[in-house]
């Protein structure tokens, strides 16, 4: 049974293997015919209403009724009904798909899914159309043809949809496949905004913080990432938060495989085997990546409970308190129960167990299965927190910011909100900005409440293309790879923008003119840098340095690499800038500061040790060459000036000198 898990598994994670061939090639047929037969869609119509008109008039001459009016009532009547029957099995079609793809846990299930968004699409329903025109611009199962989605873009923005306004500013920004207009793009994604999209809200939101092609304005920044944070605040004290794997692309290009966002299907299988052994910490770090879905993995809450049962089995406190949490929300492997939840967390808080306290504080807090206790909720949270839990500190602050069992004490709640912030708990850091917004216990602050606000929007479920984006760029899928990831980092997703200037200065994209890649690199590396990158910042100096993208510029150059080396004490641009004070370029030379930035690069990186000895032998090479010359071309005019101030002896007075404290020293020496 393990062997036949295992090659499940192993299918499902390569994704594209022969058995979704199938459906994948359904879907291309209807897509190859959507926009072609939905210009047919109105002689289809025109056809059925001729049918049924004539039916009408049969059966009213039938019964001699010859009233005009009637008629055409008849005939309006049918005609919205038989549209409404068409829309009816359209609307059907999509819901089928969405749930076969909420409950699909291969690329086969999800192949089908899209046929059934392809049907439904076929029959105009706009909901569908949006989901196969995303699937047509990120090339979801390879079908990618941006001209195709652009065409499907513009007919669902004639019909006011916000998601079709918002991707056509996203192409317009970028000019894949549409003109690279940025004013072009600021009016699609205020229409956008202005009919609910979330991404159009957050982009703009971005745009405001940083002033990318408008004024910049803290307080409209402020108004567009608060919508977005509202949404996400709500859907996160429904559910636990969204996991973001956000793998850099420039750490490890070599080796992707190894990157630790991501668990490798090798390292998977030794983990299960440990967990099988006995292995208690490897059987509850299983069962958390199941429950939540993480690192590649998919959520799987039979496999979570199964190796939580095991671990708590073997006495583990964290085991039981999970399985508590698992049966207080409820899922299909552990139905919800409060009793069975109250049971677990008990057990793990008799351990000391912090997350089984907490979940005995939301219980009474809730009175989830027990009555409403807050005075016993405050108690319990007070024991987790202590432990550092950082769910229990977020309760805490949350009861003293709402008044809730306890007086309304903003400073105790600013306190518990901060550390449990520093944690990365979500609701901490979005009542936090909430605090920093409205000026409510703290020196009210648009720039640290727009930061806070960023963070909170960054948990969105647009995140979740970090992980398809990353498989698309390993298995060579480039295009896709970079159009998943232009777009988050238009959304200001910092790890976006650097991945999205790597992929682009490797110039192995084709939906982008070779000469607009470096320049659209500069941009994004830019917006990085200025995010806090400081790769990305060596990097702009990179390409102000060789001329990529914009014209050689030393001096730039120069001031970036200072800017990485003082605030980041990165090695790399240490070493560029000895090596531009070593010969002068774009500064003024100094060979003893050369010297000390080489040094200090080998201090900072171990990496940096044998780049820095082969260059400061060269430096040293090279200017003990210069000594040596200008101590040849200085000579003759040294013996001339020796010659006049002692007189033509002066060698033999020199000598006698020498020999004088020579006998000296060899005298107190025998003494």
């Amino acid at each position: 049974m393990q062997d036949i898990e295992a090659e499940r598994h192993n299918k499902k994670q390569k994704g594209r293997n022969v058995t979704t061939q199938v459906s994948v090639n359904e879907v291309k047929q209807f897509l190859s015919h959507i926009l072609e037969r939905r210009k047919l869609l109105k002689v289809i119509y025109q056809r059925e209403n001729a049918l049924v008109k004539r039916k009408i008039q049969r059966k009213l001459r039938i019964k001699g009724i010859q009233n005009k009016d009637l008629s055409k009532r008849n005939k309006n009547y049918l005609r919205r009904q038989a549209k409404k029957n068409f829309t009816d099995e359209g609307d059907q079609l999509f819901k089928t798909g969405i749930k076969i793809l909420q409950q699909s846990k291969s690329q086969k299930q999800k192949a089908e899914a899209y046929v059934f968004f392809a049907k439904a699409a076929d029959m105009g329903n706009l909901k569908a159309m949006e989901k196969m025109a995303d699937a047509l611009l990120f090339g979801n199962f390879g079908m990618q043809n941006i001209t195709a989605a652009i065409q499907l873009y513009e007919s669902l923005a004639k019909e006011g949809s916000y998601k079709a306004q918002n991707a056509l500013g996203f192409l317009s920004s970028y000019g894949i496949g549409m003109e690279y207009n940025q004013a072009k793009a600021l009016i699609y994604y205020t229409f956008g905004s202005a009919g609910g999209s979330m991404m159009s809200q957050m982009i703009l939101g971005y745009r405001y913080l940083s002033g990318i092609n408008v004024l910049q304005n803290c307080e409209v920044a402020l108004n567009h990432y608060k919508k977005v944070a509202d949404y996400i605040a709500d859907k996160l004290e429904k559910s636990e938060s969204i996991p973001v794997e956000k793998v850099r692309l420039t750490e490890r290009p070599e080796n992707l495989s190894s990157n630790s966002e991501i668990l490798d299907w090798d390292i998977y299988q030794y983990y299960k085997f440990l967990a099988e052994r006995g292995d208690v910490q490897i059987q509850v770090s299983l069962g958390q990546l199941h429950l939540i879905g993480r690192k590649g993995l998919d959520q799987d809450y039979d496999k979570a409970l199964y190796y939580f049962l095991k671990a708590a089995k073997a006495g583990s406190a964290n085991a039981m308190a999970f399985i508590g949490k698992m049966y207080l929300e409820g899922n299909a492997a552990a139905p919800q129960n409060n009793a069975t939840a109250f049971k677990y967390f008990s057990m793990a808080a008799s351990k000391g167990n912090a997350i089984g306290l907490h979940g005995l504080g939301l219980l009474y807090f809730y009175g989830k299965g027990v009555p409403v206790n807050y005075a016993e909720a405050l108690k319990y949270f007070q024991k987790a927190a202590e432990k550092g839990w950082p769910n229990a500190q977020f309760q805490l602050g949350f009861m003293y910011y709402s008044g809730s069992g306890v007086w309304k004490d903003y400073k105790l709640a600013f306190k518990y909100f901060y550390l449990a912030s520093q944690s990365g708990q979500p609701l901490a850091i979005y009542y936090l900005a909430e605090m920093y917004a409205t000026g409510t216990g703290v020196l009210r602050s648009c720039r640290t409440a727009v930061e806070l606000y960023k963070g909170v929007c960054e948990l969105g479920h647009w995140a979740e293309k970090f992980l398809t984006a990353y498989f698309a760029y390993k298995d060579g899928d480039i295009d896709s790879s970079l159009v998943q990831y232009a777009l988050l980092a238009e959304m200001g997703y910092e790890v976006a923008q650097s991945n999205s200037a790597f992929i682009l200065e490797s110039k192995k994209v084709k939906i982008l003119e070779k000469d607009k890649m470096y320049p659209m690199a500069l941009l994004l590396w830019n917006r990085a840098a200025i995010q806090g990158n400081a790769f990305a910042r060596v990097k702009i100096g990179d390409y102000h340095y060789y001329g990529y993208g914009t014209k050689k510029d030393y001096q730039t150059a120069a001031t970036h690499y200072s800017i990485a080396a003082d605030k980041y004490h990165s090695a790399q641009a240490m070493f560029n800038l000895a090596y531009m004070y070593e010969h002068g370029l774009g500064i003024a030379k100094d060979i003893h500061l050369a010297r000390r930035l080489y040094d200090m690069a080998a201090q900072t990186s171990p990496d940096a040790q044998i780049p820095v000895f082969f260059a400061l032998m060269k430096l040293e090479t090279v200017h003990l060459l210069q000594d040596i010359l200008f101590f040849n071309l200085t000579m003759l005019w040294k013996w001339v000036k020796l010659d006049n101030a002692l007189g033509p002896s002066w060698d033999l007075f020199v000598i006698g000198l020498i020999v004088a404290v020579l006998i000296f020293l060899l005298r107190n020496h025998y003494w």
